[in-house]
């Protein structure tokens, strides 16, 4: 049993242990263990880490775009330097491998680097003479302060990558609700800002319940709301805080189809498939739960995916030569388990079942072996929603047209993935599919910084999504300044004296 560490939340620079009496159990989730108290901060907690916010935001917000990012080739510096305890922290909270602990951790630099680029895209625009003698130019000005909600399964991209970064570079300010079951990361992370040179009260990080949490959607300082999670909870923090006026982006669930062709090389695809849909024990909204491949080639198809999941080492995150790490506990473990069992009541055919998987010496981790049910049919829960963990299904047509439909009647469209040769069909698909990232032959079709993470319909509510262009439009508002000037005899033709001496 290794230390149980009681944490506390982060405001102004530094960190206070809560008044809270709740505390939530964060565990390691290759062993079992618990390695946090995670306290469930109070209203005035929350409402404390707001407060310091909004103070830093007139100081940060006027400190020119060029030290702000200053700041931030610091922090990257810093990442770099502290890789591999990083890489650990993620590993030991969440359960990732060691590859994909670090890819979490890559993917906050990729964020950060993104965010480097702020004095050029924050840039407005500008027309002399857009009306005789009148000037007219745009800025992009912060807006205040943000929230930040957090979900458990990346602590350190999507916190510490996606939000904090371009809003921060922007000039505003954040309070980030860590997620309760891994919010080490984050919160480590702050302190390396702190030491890049980060001002007090810029980053402000607190754990608290959904109770808590309804501050930011009406508080009258909060600016806007940033949000991964669920669609039912997106729903409700797109609504409720859009209502009160603030910005919102909410990314929510997925489930991500890709379209096998019968001109696809199987084994290739086969790998693909194979990494995109058990990489990260499933636990990532770009995950493909789901593949509808065509009859023809499907047996085949469905053999070799199963010969590569059985090939998947199961073991702890922090063993390198693990290929499938722990979900992330017991209660989401027994929520796999239920899915799967659910499939199998709907008719689905079980050909790979990681229910009752064991690892020697690490028996009380919470551990799923890569399942795949197939033969899943319109109508099957199982094959519609998010289950969130490592388990495929598979879904069979007859050709293009009818596989295309089958994806695009799905409620989520984040992702969406066609395996072929044939360029007419991939030109159909991509301009077609309902999903919002596309992939041609490229199982994860994740974007890099530089290009807005994209979802549609029930994965996304918003206008402006995170990351790319869109990143720096959502944490700005523009201001549109018109000038005339006048020249020496004009203003004198124009303020000639007509009073007549009267008083």
């Amino acid at each position: 049993m290794g230390e149980i560490k009681k944490l506390g939340y982060f405001v102004n620079g530094s960190f206070k242990e809560s008044k809270t009496d709740k505390y939530t159990d964060a565990y390691n989730p290759s062993t079992g263990e618990v390695i946090a108290k995670v306290p469930c901060c109070t209203k005035d907690e929350v409402e404390e880490a707001i407060a310091a916010a909004k103070a830093a935001f007139p100081g940060w917000s006027a400190t020119p775009v060029k030290k702000r990012v200053a700041i931030l080739y610091k922090l990257r510096d810093l990442l770099y330097q502290h890789m591999d305890e990083l890489t650990m922290s993620v590993a030991r909270e969440n359960g990732k491998n060691w590859a994909e602990s670090e890819g979490d951790v890559l993917k906050a630099i990729e964020g950060t680097e993104q965010a480097i680029s702020a004095p050029s895209l924050m840039m407005g625009e500008s027309l002399m003479d857009a009306s005789t003698g009148y000037d007219t130019v745009s800025y992009r000005m912060p807006l205040g302060v943000f929230a930040g909600i957090v979900p458990f399964n990346f602590p350190a991209m999507i916190p510490m990558g996606w939000m904090t970064p371009i809003c921060i570079a922007c000039g505003n300010t954040i309070v980030l609700k860590a997620a309760t079951f891994t919010p080490q990361t984050c919160m480590r992370i702050a302190e390396l800002y702190k030491e890049a040179g980060l001002p007090d009260g810029v980053i402000n990080i607190v754990t608290c319940s959904r109770h808590e949490s309804e501050i930011f959607l009406s508080h009258p300082d909060i600016s806007g709301i940033t949000f991964v999670g669920s669609t039912a909870v997106g729903k409700h923090i797109y609504s409720t805080a859009a209502a009160n006026g603030k910005r919102v982006q909410a990314l929510c669930e997925a489930k991500n189809h890709a379209l096998v062709l019968e001109d696809t090389p199987i084994e290739r695809t086969a790998a693909g498939i194979i990494n995109a849909s058990f990489g990260c024990a499933g636990e990532r909204c770009m995950a493909l739960p789901v593949v509808v491949v065509q009859e023809s080639i499907a047996d085949e198809l469905v053999t070799a995916i199963v010969e590569k999941a059985k090939a998947l080492k199961v073991g702890p995150a922090y063993d390198k030569s693990t290929n499938l790490g722990p979900v992330i506990n017991a209660k989401h473990k027994e929520s796999v388990i239920n899915w799967i069992n659910k499939g199998i009541e709907e008719g689905a055919q079980l050909v790979l079942d990681g229910r009752d998987t064991v690892v020697e010496g690490y028996e009380g981790g919470f551990y799923l072996g890569p399942t795949i049910l197939d033969h899943v049919k319109p109508g099957m829960t199982v094959g519609d929603r998010e289950i969130f963990g490592p388990v495929l299904c598979i879904k069979r047509v007859k050709d293009f047209e009818e596989g295309l439909a089958v994806m695009n009647a799905n409620p989520f469209a984040n992702g969406s993935v066609i395996f072929t040769q044939n360029g007419h069909y991939a030109r159909e698909f991509v301009r077609h599919t309902d999903g919002g990232m596309v992939g041609v032959n490229v199982g994860i079709p994740v974007p890099i910084g530089m290009f807005p993470f994209n979802g549609h319909k029930q994965s996304f509510f918003g206008d402006l999504h995170t990351l790319g262009k869109d990143g720096y439009r959502f944490y700005t508002e523009r201001k549109v300044v018109t000038t005339r000037w006048f020249d020496e005899e004009e203003k004198k033709a124009k303020t000639v004296s007509t009073w007549d001496g009267t008083i």
